[in-house]
């Protein structure tokens, strides 16, 4: 063969192969993954994030609270009173709620209490409603009978107030005193079952009316053995405890407000 005929042969041959090499083409940067169209919200449960963030800012929601010092919260400050402390704990939910209206005073009794509402007169309905009433009733050795008269009266008007009626109300028991250093010198023993028979008459009142009832009175007993769930006066409760009240009544308010929505 020619030797120049060899060499063409030779060099188209090589050219060929550089072209069809085995050579890996060159890799991609990989797809972005969007995030699922679900995805649950702050309680766990599952909904589209439109329908999550429709529910959070179509409404602010409003809260009547009723009661004597432990509703206006004596000796702490406003943020830890349990209604500020509930509206606070909604708010980290990314949820809208006017600042509480609280009717309340340290040392009222059921009739000062009915009182104080007729001195304010709340216009308008409320989206959940709690009342707190009667330490004072027995500390100054009132009469169960009227207690519950006037107790009952109060429901009917916090029922009254409530955008959903019964079913936007909670009750919550009367705490115990005699578990505070304040009463270490008294007959706690009795102060004990007297503050049972106040709460008795206010649970049996609440459940003819068919409301919610959360009793918080073994949490306040709990400060015998553990101090800081008492505020510095030696006789209220402290924000921490308040915190406890809020975390065993918080699901069932939040219900309340879900259901005020549909």
């Amino acid at each position: 063969m020619n030797i120049k005929i060899f060499i063409i042969l030779l060099l188209l041959f090589l050219s060929c192969k550089a072209q069809n090499g085995t050579e890996p083409m060159e890799q991609k940067e990989p797809i972005e993954q969007t995030e699922p169209i679900t995805k649950p919200d702050s309680l766990g449960q599952t909904g589209t994030t439109e329908q999550s963030d429709t529910m959070k800012n179509s409404k602010s929601f409003s809260y009547l609270a009723l009661g004597d010092s432990y509703t206006i919260g004596e000796s702490v400050s406003e943020k830890e009173r349990y209604p500020n402390q509930f509206a606070d704990s909604l708010r980290l939910l990314k949820y809208k709620i006017e600042n509480p209206l609280i009717i309340a005073r340290t040392g009222w009794t059921t009739d000062e209490l009915n009182k104080g509402i007729d001195a304010v007169s709340p216009k308008g309905k409320y989206d959940l409603v709690t009342l707190l009433i009667g330490v004072n009733n027995q500390y100054r050795g009132r009469d169960t009978a009227e207690y519950r008269a006037q107790f009952a009266q109060l429901l009917k008007r916090s029922i009254n107030y409530s955008a959903l009626g019964n079913k936007g109300v909670i009750v919550i028991s009367i705490p115990d005193w005699g578990a505070t250093p304040f009463a270490e010198d008294r007959n706690r023993e009795l102060i004990a079952k007297q503050i049972d028979i106040f709460n008795k008459i206010n649970k049996e009142e609440s459940e003819k009316e068919s409301v919610y009832y959360f009793d918080i009175t073994g949490i306040s007993r709990q400060a015998v053995t553990s101090p800081e769930l008492i505020a510095r006066d030696r006789l209220h409760p402290s924000g921490k405890m308040y915190q406890l009240w809020v975390k065993l009544f918080f699901d069932s308010a939040f219900n309340i407000l879900k259901e005020g929505l549909k």
